[in-house]
């Protein structure tokens, strides 16, 4: 038996890989007002050591649908889908709410988005504050992972994903930042790679030397590598790289043909097989290997120029433990990318990341600042601090913040509402370079199929897993009316939606109007007015329940406030009731009622389904020929049968008549 070498944390992680959620705006969110609520049932509240209380919880999250499946260990899992929620101050460790939860809970009280340095969303600002404030424990280390972040931008502009996430996490120290930048240098330089850089810091700690000289000094056995494999939960995880190495050893110093049995071992390693795979074979495939047998096997693989057993174990160490580390950063980099975003000052766009506008002058303002408190904890996670608290500055220097921006951009700001107009336009040219490369015609159209099939999964693969389906419709419908409107007005202020720093969809659980409100100035083709677009994915009785009252108040409600009788409506559906586009037409005689007998003698509302989209979409009918018709038909004398007159209207305005 040989003495335990202890593992220790050679990276860090925000929340826990126990609980990896899309939608985290909108889990967040949810579970805090889940929590709220449980805990009105107690008169004292003990979470710590308390598994019976765990496992109420549990069970509450389940009744009401935030979990699904039934938890081997309730209790375990109860603390695993908070855990996360504390390491970012939104919980106490005793799982209360803190001041700051409710803030976010409650972001009328905060300053619009209009008004915050960075311009984002009320939600997205607290995140920012408290992301700044958030530090992990790394053994005796403290890290500030938004911080630590903020200075490699500020150092290096961007970093590419995999030095997000192969490098930031590994960077637990002042010292390491140092090194570590040196080394991204390097890497960008075409002088070192990302392997060399992990197990290059790997072996800076103690316990990988121990472990290195116990393996070299000793004749190999499985007890030796499951005690230098330093396995987190238990050594007897690593049984399989014994085998792993006895079969390596036959194939590169005895020359002896195992190829299928090294095959079999290596799929036996699950998180660090692929990496094995890679390393060892031309072609990983059983019947590529049966055939080829030591030929399938990478002729310049690190282990091919080994002459004798120590250069063997030496190398065997080495990719032991990179790979380990690999799978573990590459764990970890959802949930980091995922905490981090919340924030919406980061932009992850073709595989790197970097500051947004603002935030990039901001921290390069306030570097200084920033190196102070990035290894430092931060003693008021749980409250409500004021940017400039949490930077130690006395207050934000907003003229040298402009003067900056104005240096760097060669664009003078003399007032906040200047730089607001420069990020969103800012912003109005990234939506248009996304809707370019991601939002082409036939990806909306096959997006438009999924929504009619409900196929979910492939939503979500083509938009976002941030938000829920029918947010990512009313955006869909959004951008399609943009095209049909060639992409005139600003669609970002039309949307009523939340979008993250990337432009997508995200949810929040108190939902809101999220209606599009698409303005048009007064042109040849119509006159000025306000189109209200009303998308759902409701179907069946349930439209005629949830859509046929909502919709007809929203136009009424809209146009008693602004008074303006060309404003209308347009539903928009997967499936159009017969019932709801009957009750939608009559409107045009019906007599609506606001506060004090204000009335609106009828309503315009026009109703298309996603199979009238596609063909306007394909046959480029743009709105300047769509607005004609939809007043050519919302005209139409009455005693037109409802049937003939949908029917009539759908072919003139998709263009069906013309392909006929």
């Amino acid at each position: 038996m040989f003495p335990k070498i202890p593992y220790k944390s050679f990276c860090w992680v925000i929340g826990t890989t126990s609980f990896r959620t899309a939608q985290l705006n909108l889990k967040t969110e949810q579970q805090l007002l889940l929590l709220s609520q449980f805990q009105k049932n107690y008169t004292s509240w003990q979470w710590t050591n308390n598994a019976e209380l765990q496992e109420d919880y549990y069970n509450y999250l389940q009744e009401n649908q935030f979990v699904k499946g039934e938890a081997n260990n309730k209790s375990k899992d109860a603390r695993e889908k908070t855990s996360g929620l504390v390491d970012i101050g939104l919980l106490t460790k005793d799982r209360q709410l803190t001041e700051v939860s409710h803030l976010l809970l409650n972001t009328e009280q905060l300053i619009s988005k209009e008004e915050n340095l960075f311009y984002i969303d009320k939600d997205s600002y607290i995140y920012l504050l408290q992301l700044l404030k958030t530090s992990l424990s790394i053994d005796d280390k403290v890290v500030r992972p938004y911080i630590i972040l903020a200075k490699y931008l500020n150092k290096f502009d961007y970093l590419s994903f995999d030095e997000f996430r192969y490098i930031l996490p590994i960077t637990n120290s002042e010292k390491d930042f140092e090194e570590l930048c040196k080394e991204i240098q390097k890497l960008r330089e075409n002088k070192i790679t990302i392997n060399d850089i992990l197990f290059n810091h790997l072996m800076t700690f103690d316990n990988y030397k121990k472990a290195k000289e116990l393996f070299l000094t000793h004749s190999v056995s499985e007890d030796l590598v499951c005690t230098i494999g330093m396995n987190r939960k238990s050594k007897q995880y690593d049984k399989p790289y014994f085998i792993l190495y006895e079969l390596l050893y036959a194939v590169f110093i005895e020359k002896k043909d195992v190829t299928l049995d090294l095959l079999n071992a290596i799929n036996k390693l699950n998180q660090t097989k692929s990496e094995w795979k890679k390393l060892i074979f031309k072609n990983s495939i059983r019947s590529y290997i049966a055939k080829n047998k030591l030929n399938a096997i990478q002729e310049d693989n690190p282990f091919a120029n080994c002459q004798n057993e120590q250069e063997f174990k030496e190398v065997f160490f080495k990719y032991l433990h990179l790979f380990k580390a690999i799978a573990t950063l590459k764990d970890y980099f959802d949930l980091n990318r995922r905490y981090l975003s919340l924030t919406d000052t980061l932009l992850f766009d073709e595989q790197s990341v970097k500051f947004d506008v603002v935030s990039k002058y901001f921290f390069k303002l306030y570097q200084n600042h920033l190196d102070n408190i990035a290894f430092i904890q931060n003693l008021d996670l749980n409250k409500f601090v004021a940017i400039e608290n949490i930077l130690n500055v006395k207050e934000i220097d907003i003229e040298k913040l402009y003067a900056l921006i104005s240096k760097e951009l060669g664009i003078t700001f003399n007032s906040p509402q200047q730089l607001n107009q420069y990020v969103q336009d800012e912003r109005h040219q990234r939506f248009n370079q996304l809707i370019k490369k991601k939002f082409t015609d036939n990806i909306l159209i096959e997006l438009l199929n999924c929504f009619e099939s409900r196929n979910d999964d492939r939503i979500r693969e083509l938009v976002t897993d941030n938000a829920e389906i029918y947010s990512i419709f009313e955006y869909i419908v959004g951008i399609i009316w943009y095209k049909v409107s060639e992409q005139k007005g600003n669609i970002l202020d039309y949307m009523q939606l939340s979008l993250d720093a990337q432009l997508l969809p995200k949810s929040h659980a108190q939902g809101g109007g999220a209606d599009i409100i698409y303005q048009y100035d007064a042109c040849e083709f119509y006159p000025k007015h306000t189109l209200l677009i009303e998308p759902t994915l409701a179907d069946g009785n349930n439209q005629r329940r949830m859509e046929m009252e909502p919709v007809s108040r929203h136009l009424g409600d809209y146009r008693l406030k602004y008074k303006n009788p060309y404003d209308y409506s347009l539903f928009v559906s997967t499936f159009l009731h017969k019932n709801v586009v009957s009750d939608f037409r009559y409107r045009k005689n019906m007599p609506y009622f606001g506060k004090d007998d204000e009335m609106i003698d009828g309503l315009k509302i026009i109703s298309l389904d996603t199979k009238n989209l596609k063909n306007i979409l394909q046959n480029k009918m743009f709105y300047s020929k769509l607005y004609r018709i939809f007043e050519k038909y919302h005209q139409q004398d009455l005693t037109v049968s409802i049937q003939d007159w949908q029917q009539n209207l759908i072919e003139e305005a998709t263009g069906s008549y013309l392909i006929k």
